[in-house]
């Protein structure tokens, strides 16, 4: 078996010889006790470092689909909603829409009332015209007339010895065919122009009755709701 160099010198040591006169060794000093040094603090623990836990995010919940009732449902609430929102912007319209008519109504009721009360008041009117017009002819053409308002007048007031106030031309009339009836119970015939033709006015014993034609005249039309007053001077 071969050996190398490196293996040879690893091998074998160098011989050295014994020493037989060996030399006193000086003992060794002896060293003062040393003071007990003092424990050095144990190192701190360092600060052990968890790793931060990783935060789990929360899982997507999964997608649900409706199902048909569901969308009927939907469907019914939305067309619920819709019909309450319609039904309540109907009232209030309906409301205003009343209000307005109402309005509307009252102020053709005023209308018609005034226009009522104008024709009525047009007609009375025309009516009144009218009445004066026959009383002016019924004078005119038959002036005998005035012998029926003197005949009245006398029986309303029976005393005797009465003043008859007349327009000249009834006056006339009178005599002639009441004057000796006239006579006979003490009655005088005075002639008034004062006095409208139609008309007469007796006074007798402090008592006074008013039958002229303007007074008989104005108590008709007050009946109808009229003052109208006789304008005998018109043709």
């Amino acid at each position: 078996m071969s050996i190398d160099r490196h293996q040879a010198v690893g091998a074998y040591r160098r011989w050295v010889p014994t020493d037989f006169d060996p030399q006193p060794q000086p003992e060794p000093q002896r060293q003062p006790p040393s003071k007990p040094q003092p424990e050095a603090a144990a190192p701190k623990p360092e600060p052990v470092v968890e790793a931060a836990a990783e935060v789990e995010e929360p899982a997507e919940p999964p997608v649900k689909l409706p199902t048909a009732a569901d969308i009927e449902q939907i469907h019914e609430e939305a067309r619920k909603s819709g019909y309450d929102a319609g039904y309540e912007e109907a009232t209030a319209r309906g409301r205003m829409e009343a209000m307005r008519l109402f309005g509307l109504v009252e102020d053709m009721d005023k209308a018609l009332a005034e226009l009522d009360a104008s024709i009525a008041g047009s007609v009375l009117e025309l009516a009144i015209e009218i009445a004066r017009q026959l009383v002016r002819k019924e004078l005119a053409s038959q002036p005998e007339s005035a012998l029926a308002v003197v005949r009245e007048a006398l029986q309303q007031m029976p005393q005797s010895h009465a003043m008859v106030h007349l327009h000249p031309e009834d006056a006339a009339l009178v005599r002639e065919y009441l004057g000796e009836q006239m006579a006979h119970v003490g009655h005088r015939i005075i002639e008034d122009d004062q006095i409208s033709r139609g008309g007469c006015l007796l006074e007798a014993a402090g008592s006074r009755l008013d039958a002229t034609l303007e007074t008989r005249w104005r108590r008709i039309v007050a009946n109808l709701g009229s003052d109208s007053e006789w304008r005998g001077d018109e043709e």
